[in-house]
């Protein structure tokens, strides 16, 4: 609590400064300087009745008032001409980021006050909060500093882009994700673990074929997608094979991890059972190495979008992400780029937390998932 005082003072002293000497800025566009002052009423409020940040009701209304700020700047920075900003502007940003982290800290330590379905809803606010931050430091930043397009866009017209560019945008997602990384993650998985199996199996195959697993994964993406180009042609099968060998050697790793970790003491209840192999594997083992077996997946969710998109660098019809990235940066549409960079972001997540949850889902049991 003396830290949110501390930043709370901080922000005070830091607007009657900019207020005194230097408060041109809060001109520009319409209602600036009444969003500009809501912060300040926002840092009272926590300095002299600081019980309200205890209340949920309390949490809005600050969240409320300091997000006001941003929209005050943000306003002033796009109403204003190049070159007319003072730099009274820039100290109050300064100062209000120190709000928005304690803003995030207010709302970070509300999960042990409502039930836990609650808590997790509330507390994705901070990661949206902190992303959001992000976004707003770099549209001032840019448009405040007029920094050239072509260098660094500001996030209001990559979303410009984003909006006027669905259709486009749509048909490349389908093309890279939906068909290349998703063949290939599969198939790169499903080998990896098929092979993991026959490997556990048969012992001589681990001093076979695992030095050949190594190799396949040191091989560079820059080497392999024009050989698959040649092999499977321009269409998402040659990017398809591409994630397949990128995902198959963690898949392949992970798994043997998982299948050796099966502890002495199980694999002895289950023999005095008379169990065969297949039944150790499926009853014990596999359960085992499930959470090896979902990190592999993770790591592979990363690595099977990343192979694809460089994939489509060296040959692919006329659509796809990675043929969008090469074509429009020719263009010098930066903000074509960063709109499909944006979406390869996104559906990376998005994968990512799929597996996150499946893998919730499937090994609760693990000791990382209890809460004490």
């Amino acid at each position: 609590m003396k830290n949110y005082i501390i930043l709370n003072w901080i922000f005070c002293i830091g607007f009657l400064v900019q207020l005194i000497f230097s408060r041109v800025w809060m001109s520009h566009g319409s209602s600036t300087i009444l969003f500009a002052f809501q912060p300040l009423l926002a840092s009272f409020l926590v300095i002299y009745r600081p019980t309200v940040i205890k209340a949920m009701s309390g949490k809005i209304l600050i969240s409320l008032l300091i997000l006001s700020g941003c929209i005050a700047s943000l306003n002033s920075v796009h109403s204003a001409e190049t070159g007319a900003l003072s730099w009274g502007i820039w100290l109050y940003v300064v100062t209000l980021v120190g709000l928005l982290w304690q803003l995030m800290g207010f709302w970070s330590q509300i999960e042990n006050l409502l039930n836990k379905n609650v808590a997790v809803a509330i507390n994705l606010m901070v990661p949206v909060l902190f992303g959001g931050m992000l976004l707003y430091l770099w549209e001032m930043l840019t448009v405040g500093f007029d920094v050239p397009q072509v260098l660094l866009p500001p996030p209001t017209m990559i979303g410009m882009a984003f909006v006027n560019s669905l259709e486009m945008l749509w048909a490349d997602f389908q093309q890279t994700f939906l068909k290349a990384v998703l063949a290939g993650f599969i198939l790169g998985c499903g080998s990896g673990f098929i092979v993991a199996v026959m490997v556990d199996k048969i012992p001589f195959l681990q001093r076979g074929l695992l030095p050949l697993g190594n190799l396949a994964s040191a091989l560079p993406i820059v080497g392999v997608a024009p050989i698959m180009v040649m092999w499977f042609g321009f269409d998402w099968q040659s990017k398809a094979a591409v994630v397949m060998i990128m995902t198959f050697f963690p898949m392949l790793v992970n798994t043997l991890t998982g299948l050796k970790s099966t502890g002495q003491i199980e694999l002895d209840l289950m023999h005095s059972y008379a169990a065969d192999y297949w039944q150790m594997l499926i009853k014990v083992r596999l359960p085992n190495s499930l959470p090896f077996i979902f990190n592999a997946l993770k790591i592979n969710s990363t690595l099977a979008l990343i192979g694809a998109i460089v994939a489509e660098f060296f040959g692919t019809p006329i659509v796809g992400m990675g043929f969008r990235i090469s074509t429009e940066i020719g263009r010098m549409n930066v903000d074509v780029v960063w709109a499909t960079i944006a979406v390869a972001a996104l559906s990376g997540s998005f994968f990512y937390a799929l597996l996150a949850f499946l893998e919730r889902q499937f090994t609760g049991w693990h000791p990382s998932f209890r809460v004490g």
